[in-house]
């Protein structure tokens, strides 16, 4: 059984992450076609090995906090794909499926790759939720098939572009959930790159990022190729 604050502490490592590795200031064209003076990858986290580990973590204890018991996980390729090799492995007991954005044109054609029990309970993943356009089209296609859709995450929420009303009237009666919004990674994300902070010596720590010795552990332990 995780406890508490084993659970608080890889949400938290998590978060760190996202915001050292996937999110930029800047000025970005979105997917959805608009503009934004953010942008997150979240795909350099959950392909970076810790990542993969920390994104597993926090996705299977939300879905054990919140009681659903599905059978399997699965979602939209390809920025579901890492969340659902993650979340199964590091279960050990969740299988996994991914959802193509287009039938095959060839073999069986078939949409739904990997787990295939009609009937099963199934939790639908992405990564980034901006329209909802993707989780939205991995909800519709896994009922479809046959399974029976329990809950919908996202690892980070932008909160506009109506993408959780969107995702919210797709996945009804299942519940959607984001492990983070845009707004708490872009603030993390400033924290780790306030210049202003006095740099404070880290003793007998490690660099969170590549297990290096540290120098500094403030706000984040980090090692010197690291801190900047």
């Amino acid at each position: 059984m995780v406890s508490l604050n084993q659970m608080n502490s890889a949400r938290q490592e998590l978060l760190q992450l996202l915001a050292y590795k996937s999110f930029r200031l800047g000025e970005f064209k979105l997917s959805s076609g608009g503009t934004s003076d953010y942008y997150v990858d979240c795909r350099t986290t959950t392909l970076d090995a810790k990542g993969a580990r920390l994104t597993g973590q926090v996705f299977f204890d939300e879905i054990r906090e919140r009681g659903w018991k599905p059978q399997a996980i699965g979602g939209l390729t390809m920025g579901a794909d890492p969340i659902v090799v993650a979340v199964s492995v590091v279960s050990g007991e969740l299988q996994g499926f991914l959802v193509r954005k287009a039938e095959k044109q060839h073999g069986t054609g078939q949409r739904i790759e990997g787990f295939r029990e009609k009937g099963s309970r199934v939790v639908i993943v992405d990564d980034v939720c901006t329209t909802g356009a993707s989780t939205v089209q991995a909800i519709e296609t896994a009922r479809e098939f046959g399974f029976t859709v329990v809950g919908a995450m996202c690892l980070v929420e932008r909160e506009e572009a109506k993408g959780r009303p969107n995702v919210e009237k797709a996945a009804a009666p299942a519940p959607f959930v984001s492990v983070f919004t845009a707004g708490d990674v872009r603030a993390e994300h400033i924290l780790q790159t306030d210049d202003t902070k006095p740099v404070i010596f880290a003793v007998a720590a490690v660099c969170e990022v590549c297990g290096r010795p540290a120098v500094t552990n403030n706000p984040r332990s980090l090692c010197e190729a690291h801190r900047n």
